[in-house]
């Protein structure tokens, strides 16, 4: 029970003020009042030089991966603001409320990063009888990738499940596609709205099983007198990034939860599609799952 927000560029290293502006960064922080259980982003930035083997270690042709994870609501953390002046061709920000019965430790902070994979999840992924996966013992996971995503909840158990569909060969959008079909045959109802980055591409998927908010959802936000702000709760958008020149230059997509108007140019991503996007050439689609 989650906000995420993500984007790629044409391969120039911006900001989340850059991509945003200043005030909707705030109200987009704004929303940790609600999701107060941690925060975290990962970006892609080009290292300041360029790894060599004077120290014995061999060049890296990959750019790096900058990770940030906190228990503390973003609204109380003063790297907040640091973190989202930095330049990055494309970053995650994820908002944590957690699932029932997930233990808020850094372990379940997002994104989880693996394989040079980051990721994020805005779900709870249980059976008709609020039995989360994580307890479910039969349900076939690799212990091993599991492990290896560094958390311990559902969210960790969905990308372990993604990165074994990379290693047999898919590619990264049909790996994610292939997890939510399976998924679905144990929790159809779940929610699976996640991002996923890796060095060149950058994935936004709107994979709701229910499309109405959850009583308990709105319970949640009506204690905090925004009650309206859930009824979207599912909803993500998303609104495509033009350079000076009003070239087309990347994508930003987010859950609801602060201002998207139409008006501005966001435009509601359908249930069951998912946005692929080149954090290198800013080109991207929507294809469905």
């Amino acid at each position: 029970m989650c906000r995420l927000l993500g984007y790629a560029t044409a391969g120039a290293n911006l900001s989340l003020n850059d991509i945003l502006g200043i005030p909707t960064v705030e109200e987009f922080r704004e929303l940790s009042r609600i999701h107060n259980d941690g925060w975290g982003c990962a970006s892609l930035y080009d290292p300041p030089e360029t790894p060599g083997t004077m120290d014995g270690g061999a060049p890296s042709p990959e750019t790096g991966t900058k990770l940030y994870k906190s228990t503390v609501a973003a609204k109380h953390d003063p790297l907040f603001h640091e973190l989202v002046r930095e330049g990055a061709r494309g970053a995650l920000y994820h908002l944590r409320l957690a699932s029932s019965g997930i233990p808020l430790i850094l372990e379940n902070q997002q994104p989880f990063f693996s394989n040079g994979l980051s990721f994020i999840h805005n779900g709870d992924i249980s059976d008709s009888h609020g039995r989360n996966i994580v307890d479910n013992k039969q349900y076939p996971v690799n212990r091993s990738t599991f492990l290896g995503t560094g958390g311990r909840s559902d969210s960790a158990i969905f990308f372990s499940i993604i990165l074994e569909y990379i290693a047999s060969g898919y590619e990264l959008d049909e790996a994610v596609a292939q997890t939510v079909r399976q998924l679905r045959q144990t929790y159809p109802k779940s929610s699976y709205n996640c991002m996923i980055q890796s060095q060149d591409t950058f994935i936004a998927l709107n994979a709701a099983g229910r499309e109405r908010t959850s009583s308990r959802i709105i319970e949640i936000y009506e204690e905090y007198g925004v009650g309206e702000k859930a009824l979207d709760y599912r909803v993500m958008r998303y609104r495509p990034l033009t350079d000076d020149q009003n070239n087309a230059a990347g994508i930003v997509v987010a859950s609801s939860g602060f201002d998207q108007f139409e008006a501005d140019g966001w435009k509601e991503l359908g249930n069951d599609q998912m946005i692929v996007a080149s954090n290198r050439t800013g080109q991207w689609r929507i294809r469905g799952i």
